[in-house]
């Protein structure tokens, strides 16, 4: 049964969209003895969170700003705890899977290991074994077997579950007509159906950021570029120990999941909210995975389909206080990296608006006036 809410809901913090940053954001408040709720324009983690591949690790990570590898490094180390607590609360299993991952070509290769021993991810070059079943170029291999991935879907229904025996409040469906603001605080905001009160108001509307910002803050001094970044997958419906790790190939993957089934990704593609899988990419994605790996001729393509992904020029997201709104915050921006980024940036973004010592250096991530 749906729950019945008041016309004017009222909470601590309401947070604006309903993603994997979104929900650990409301983890972080609800644990720190706040009352959240949580309002999206659809359902609940069904845009780039549910669409990504889940590979908790960004692709070629020493080729990424630092402020992403800050992020990712505190992430990490908090994951295998998250996915036990909310398994062991909800009875869904959010699949965190440490199966490793092989990149077959790395021309940068000390860079890479130089990486991987500054942040004490474990590695090994000497790993031409690991691609006999493969068909692939094979440059300066690195195998990474303690990189573990998350099964998105899962990992989002679970965080749910989770938050809503925690007591917070869920809006889905909700357009947002208005935001009333006074004396630079958000007093409300306005859907078809309610109209929303809180003391402290956080902005994690991934692809949509800039919109919103557009739309209702355009008065505002912001210095943010959001824009949104198509992406498209498919998935095998591959039988258990047919692949046993991610591979990483170019610019593209293959991930298997503990059931079996492997998923091949992923498009970059700017087509503005255009998210309508093609012909087009079902077939680059499908010639990568069967030359790759070619067992996955005998298995069937059961799902293809897109998300969006919110792009900045650097990957490196917004998380911090709005410049000119004194109750109103942001946590969006993560582009490929917004699975295994979430945990920190809600660490990070809850210390900056509790006034807590932050977990990482919060200059990167800030809002520009």
């Amino acid at each position: 049964m749906t729950p019945t809410h008041p016309s004017t809901p009222h909470s601590e913090i309401l947070i604006i969209g309903g993603g994997i940053n979104g929900l650990l954001t409301a983890k972080q408040f609800i644990e720190a003895g706040h009352q959240v709720s949580i309002l999206d324009q659809s359902q609940v983690g069904q845009e780039s969170s549910w669409a990504g591949g889940g590979i908790l690790l960004p692709l070629y990570p020493w080729r990424q700003d630092n402020a992403i590898t800050q992020l990712v490094i505190r992430s990490l180390a908090i994951y295998p705890e998250l996915s036990e607590d909310l398994r062991e609360s909800t009875g869904i299993d959010p699949e965190w899977y440490a199966c490793g991952l092989l990149i077959s070509a790395n021309p940068d290769i000390e860079k890479a290991t130089n990486w991987c021993k500054n942040n004490n991810i474990e590695f090994e070059t000497n790993c031409l074994n690991r691609f006999q079943d493969f068909n692939v170029q094979i440059e300066n291999p690195l195998w990474l077997p303690q990189i573990a991935q998350a099964r998105n879907p899962r990992l989002i229904r679970s965080l749910k579950n989770h938050l809503e025996k925690e007591g917070v409040s869920f809006f889905e469906n909700q357009s947002i007509k208005e935001l009333k603001i006074q004396n630079k605080k958000i007093e409300a905001v306005v859907t078809h159906q309610y109209t929303f009160r809180a003391e402290q108001f956080v902005l994690a509307t991934g692809a949509w950021t800039d919109k919103f910002l557009d739309q209702f803050l355009a008065d505002f001094n912001q210095h943010i570029k959001i824009k949104p970044m198509k992406g498209q997958m498919l998935l095998f419906d591959a039988e258990p120990d047919t692949l046993s790790h991610m591979i990483l190939a170019g610019d593209r993957y293959l991930i298997p999941r503990r059931d079996g089934k492997i998923l091949a990704g992923s498009t970059v593609e700017d087509m503005d909210f255009n998210k309508t899988p093609t012909e087009e990419a079902k077939q680059q994605l499908t010639q990568f995975a069967l030359d790759l790996f070619p067992k996955l001729r005998q298995f069937n393509i059961s799902h293809h389909w897109a998300g969006l992904r919110p792009g900045t020029k650097n990957g490196v997201p917004y998380v911090g206080l709005h410049p000119e709104i004194n109750n109103l915050s942001i946590n969006a921006g993560h582009f490929r990296n917004g699975l295994v980024m979430a945990p920190a940036s809600a660490q990070l973004l809850a210390d900056l608006v509790l006034n807590r010592k932050p977990c990482v250096n919060p200059e990167p991530y800030q809002i520009k006036p």
